[in-house]
Order: structure tokens, then C-alpha cells, then sequence
């Protein structure tokens, strides 16, 4: 495997954890009580603020250009969050939710595939 394979891996891995980190960040507080405490506010957005830093970056030099960073970042965020949403609070989509994360896929799918080789 190339280094620039790698790059991306490492992207895309840190940008779900960063997604799945920043889900407890911003959703604990409708679950648990320790959600709603200012030491969770504060310490939380630590490890997301340093994934997505990391994620972006390495995104960047993958792919050159920034155009290419956002849309992927979307659609992981869109995925982690119906992923965590479902596990965890057991919140189920609607029609319209449904066609978003197809749409989140193929956003997903477009930007990542002129990529691969």
C-alpha cells in the first residue's frame, strides 16, 4: 500500500472517530446527566477539535484541494451520526432522513472513487 493510500485511511479513520467523538459531545446531554456538565463541554471538544484538525489536513494533501475535503467530511458526519443516533438514543429515520444518508452516500462514493486506484 502507498503512502498516499495511507494518508487517506488515516483520514477517513480519524475523520469517524472524530464524528463519533463529536456525536457524545453534542448528544450525551439527551441520555446521560454527566452530558450536561461543563467539564464534559469543555474537555469534550478537545479530542474532536484535534481529530478534525488532523482529518482535514491529511484530506488536503490527499486530494490537493479543498473542494474535495468538504463534501467527504459531510458525508461521514452524515453517516456516523444516523450510525450513533440508531445505537445509542434508538431514533430511527423518516423518508426524508433516509434519502438524505443515500444522498450523504453517494456524496461519499463521488468524491472518493476518482480518487482510488
Amino acid at each position: 500500500m502507498t503512502d498516499k493510500a495511507w494518508l487517506l485511511i488515516t483520514a477517513l479513520g480519524m475523520s469517524f472517530l472524530g464524528n463519533v467523538f463529536a456525536w457524545f459531545h453534542m448528544n450525551a446531554q439527551f441520555k446521560w446527566a454527566w452530558g450536561k456538565e461543563w467539564w464534559w463541554v469543555i474537555l469534550g471538544g478537545i479530542p474532536v477539535s484535534y481529530l478534525f484538525y488532523y482529518s482535514t489536513r491529511f484530506f488536503y494533501e490527499y486530494f490537493g484541494e479543498y473542494w474535495a475535503v468538504r463534501p467527504v467530511g459531510f458525508g461521514m458526519a452524515t453517516i456516523v451520526f444516523f450510525i450513533m443516533t440508531g445505537l445509542i438514543l434508538h431514533e430511527m429515520p423518516n423518508q426524508r432522513i433516509v434519502v438524505s444518508l443515500i444522498l450523504a452516500c453517494v456524496i461519499l462514493y463521488i468524491n472518493l472513487s476518482v480518487h482510488i486506484k
